[in-house]
């Protein structure tokens, strides 16, 4: 690839310059929170799938992941991982992989317009999109997603990788395991624990724990009533 086609925009004397890697829905969500932090220069996109020189927002998309080192070597450090991963979680953490060995960090990143209190604990790479709510010692793992109007109540912890869609609501304690996803609306009573890459789907409501690898259908109550009863 032709370097010398890049942008040139300092970067080597800007420490808050980051890219995003990933330019679709997700990656366009991560932008606009990102203009409304006011505190990280967007250097642009870096995407496998988009045409090098188009556009995502306004920001130029730079290429794909060939692109990482000579971005490092040019003084970016940071990058925000837009990949959402909806269904298969396995790929948003490869995602990170590669730019942990290109050697970027992925800062947590937090919309004005959301609430964390300030005993709550964010790894690296959390993101939390507006109008959400982080509880009392509440702890977030590394690259899990708190999307719009979700609400985590008091020490609750959420583990790797985690995806909780949009209205998710949690209770106080609940145990959300690693790459484990939760759907737009669903409730998970008090105390409960959601197992290692689990998925609960939009609008169910889940009163006892789910084992890892389950699935709580869109729209149920979990355990369905013949378990609950032991038939």
């Amino acid at each position: 690839m032709d370097y010398a086609n890049l942008p040139d925009l300092n970067w080597e004397f800007d420490p808050t310059a980051i890219i995003l890697y990933g330019g679709g829905g997700h990656g366009k969500v991560l932008i606009e929170l990102i203009r409304a932090l006011g505190s990280y220069h967007l250097a642009g996109v870096v995407d496998d799938g988009l045409a090098v020189g188009g556009e995502v927002l306004g920001l130029p998309v730079l290429g794909g992941a060939e692109i990482l080192p000579e971005l490092y070597r040019r003084g970016v450090r940071l990058a925000v991982n837009g990949v959402g991963g909806i269904g298969r979680p396995e790929t948003r953490w490869r995602v990170f992989e590669v730019l942990a060995r290109a050697g970027f960090l992925c800062p947590a990143l937090v919309h004005p317009a959301a609430y964390v209190e300030r005993s709550a604990h964010l790894e690296g790479g959390v993101q939390v999109l507006p109008q959400a709510y982080i509880s009392s010692a509440v702890k977030v793992g590394f690259g899990t997603v708190i999307n719009a109007g979700v609400v985590v109540s008091h020490d609750c912890v959420l583990g790797r990788c985690v995806n909780l869609s949009p209205g998710a609501l949690l209770a106080g304690g609940v145990r959300v395991e690693d790459f484990a996803q939760i759907g737009m609306g669903a409730t998970i009573n008090i105390g409960i624990t959601i197992g290692r890459g689990a998925r609960v789907g939009n609008g169910a409501t889940v009163k006892a724990d789910v084992p890892p690898g389950g699935v709580v259908r869109a729209g149920t109550i979990w355990p369905p009533p013949a378990l609950s009863q032991g038939g």
